[in-house]
């Protein structure tokens, strides 16, 4: 029997998962051992900071680069194109990738992170780069400053909150990513997600998306409290 679609046995289906949502395997989301859901999150958190600081330090010079306020048209091009290809590549092929290349586990994801942080984040910090104040850095052509000290001195000193508050944003989204990374094998809680849901132990499923849950609220709202203390200065 079909109802709008779905068919009765999918229907039961999915009784069972939402049942199970609220109803999850309690000694995985009560233990603290090294294969346990908190440790699992703490590794995919971690995966998370270091790709996100990784894919910043990348971006920045990248974007300086690539500012048509600092090089003009032509590099602007260069450089947008380069990262416009860079976002276009999905991040579970980037995974795939680095898993082959460093071997299966966390540091295959923290490069994957940082990669796929690149594109977007320094979309964002050009865009911050070419709304800074155009006088001051007139002023610094004025007395025939460098290009570095043009960096250093007009542009880092305006710029350091809008980055933070970017590389914040960049972190949220990029927790939410490497949840799933070990879906490939880049580490993380995704591969015993996936597991989980594969062998339709949906408690157990349902234990590590609270986990995942409960992390990203945490995340989310310091991050939120962070931006609004440097909006407010």
């Amino acid at each position: 029997m079909n109802y709008q679609g779905v068919s009765e046995n999918g229907a039961i289906i999915a009784q069972n998962i939402l049942r199970s949502l609220f109803n999850p395997t309690w000694s995985l989301l009560t233990s603290f051992a090294v294969d346990s859901i908190w440790y699992l999150m703490f590794e995919t958190v971690g995966i998370a900071v270091l790709g996100t600081i990784l894919g910043a330090i990348l971006s920045l010079p990248l974007s300086i680069l690539t500012a048509r306020n600092i090089v003009g048209d032509r590099w602007s091009l260069v450089g947008t194109t380069v990262l416009t290809t860079i976002r276009t590549f999905p991040f579970f092929i980037l995974g795939i990738m680095f898993v082959r290349v460093t071997g299966p586990g966390p540091f295959a994801g923290v490069f994957t992170i940082a990669v796929l942080s690149i594109g977007m984040t320094s979309k964002l910090f050009i865009e911050a780069i070419e709304d800074i104040d155009k006088g001051i850095l007139e002023a610094l052509d004025a007395q025939g400053a460098t290009t570095l000290q043009k960096i250093q001195y007009g542009i880092m000193p305006q710029l350091s909150a809008s980055f933070i508050s970017v590389m914040m944003h960049r972190f949220e989204v990029n927790v939410k990513n490497a949840t799933v990374l070990g879906l490939v094998g880049a580490g993380g809680i995704g591969f015993t997600l996936i597991s989980a849901m594969t062998a339709f132990r949906w408690q157990d499923a349902a234990a590590a998306l609270w986990g995942i849950i409960f992390f990203v609220m945490i995340i989310e709202g310091l991050s939120n409290y962070v931006r609004e203390k440097l909006v407010r200065g």
